[in-house]
């Protein structure tokens, strides 16, 4: 082949354009030598051969433009079943996640559904017992509704015209009515302090039965259980203590004086008892100078055999025993357990008045406090 022809035929191939221009539009473009397969050898084509030859390439080219067509279109759908693919791989993998979550709340309301059905188990059990208690409540509730109702209806009452008022005015009026009795009894047997008193004569076991004068007893600076000792119920003191034993030189008069004297006392003690209302522990009958009190305990003379033997009769007919309030012809002993008692007695109404006792030996004394303690107004306020 002539040089010539091949640099004309180089010229007419189709990458062989004037300009930059040409070759873009063309879709051709101008490589060195060096870069293309088998250049080192070129392919010498005959001329005869030469337009056979450009119709294969043609024919070449077409099918490389449709081999490219053909690959994008490949290569298109690929990525759109790639992409499907990635989408598919992506819900799958959100799907067995959400298998796995609703793997986990299934075992999750298993273990529920368990507990459940426990605390159910439970629940009845605590019901079956609570049952009789609601029973028991509703009693209750019944029974303190009726309650309430009958505290309401009595309130009504405590609050009406004939209600608590009404009764702490009645107690009032009751109470100035008992103080205005016991004011009587109080001037009947009026209890006083002798001040301008004489000497008494008190016998002295200590001189053999001689008469000792009391000198002492107006001195103005005396002391309390002095000024208690000379207290006189209407005039008359307590001189001759039962504790005294009675001898030849023992004063009659100062006896017998004392007798009335306790006479007085257990009188007046029998009416306050009366009035207040209050049962006496230890009764009085009373005989002016002669009187007794009884003891309901058991008589000490009798031996435990007598009581062994008289249990029974005691109990069905048990008689009081009875105690001397005189000294004449009595024996010491008794006559001093009934003026105990006598104290007693008034130590009880003392302590229903709200007030103590001033003594056991303080009779008179006593007597004096009860009667100051009931005319004073708190008696009546309280």
């Amino acid at each position: 082949m002539d040089p010539d022809r091949s640099d004309a035929l180089d010229l007419a191939a189709p990458g062989s354009m004037a300009g930059e221009e040409e070759e873009e539009a063309s879709g051709w473009a101008i490589v060195a030598a060096e870069d293309v397969e088998g250049a080192e050898a070129p392919k010498v084509v005959e001329w005869e051969d030469l337009q056979q030859e450009l119709a294969r390439l043609w024919s070449l080219v077409a099918a490389l433009g449709k081999a490219k067509e053909r690959k994008e279109t490949l290569a298109r759908r690929l990525e759109s079943i790639i992409e499907v693919r990635r989408k598919s791989l992506h819900q799958t993998n959100e799907l067995e996640e959400m298998r796995q979550k609703l793997e986990a709340r299934k075992v999750a309301m298993q273990n529920m559904l368990m507990h459940v059905k426990k605390e159910k188990e439970n629940v009845e059990g605590q019901r079956e017992k609570l049952l009789p208690k609601i029973k028991m409540l509703l009693v209750a509730g019944k029974t303190l509704s009726a309650a309430h109702q009958q505290l309401q209806e009595a309130n009504k009452l405590l609050s009406g015209e004939k209600g608590l008022g009404h009764l702490k005015n009645l107690q009032k009026m009751l109470r100035m009515r008992e103080r205005y009795m016991v004011a009587q009894v109080a001037s009947l047997y009026p209890v006083k302090t002798l001040k301008d008193k004489a000497p008494v004569e008190t016998l002295d076991s200590s001189s053999g039965g001689t008469k000792t004068r009391d000198d002492d007893s107006s001195s103005p600076n005396m002391s309390r259980s002095m000024q208690l000792s000379h207290l006189a119920i209407s005039g008359l003191q307590l001189t001759t203590l039962p504790m005294q034993k009675m001898s030849f030189f023992t004063d009659k008069k100062e006896v017998r004086r004392s007798a009335t004297v306790l006479g007085y006392v257990a009188h007046a003690v029998l009416l306050i008892a009366k009035y207040l209302d209050v049962p006496l522990r230890y009764p009085l009958r009373l005989g002016g100078s002669r009187s007794y009190i009884q003891d309901h305990a058991p008589s000490v003379e009798s031996t435990s055999a007598e009581s062994a033997v008289n249990s029974i009769t005691t109990s069905t007919n048990s008689r009081p025993t009875e105690f001397p309030l005189f000294l004449e012809g009595q024996d010491t002993t008794r006559a001093a357990y009934a003026m105990f008692l006598l104290n007693k007695d008034l130590e009880q109404l003392l302590n229903y008045v709200g007030a103590e006792s001033l003594g056991p030996r303080h009779v008179l004394a006593n007597l004096k406090e009860l009667v100051k303690m009931i005319l004073s107004q708190e008696y009546v306020d309280n």
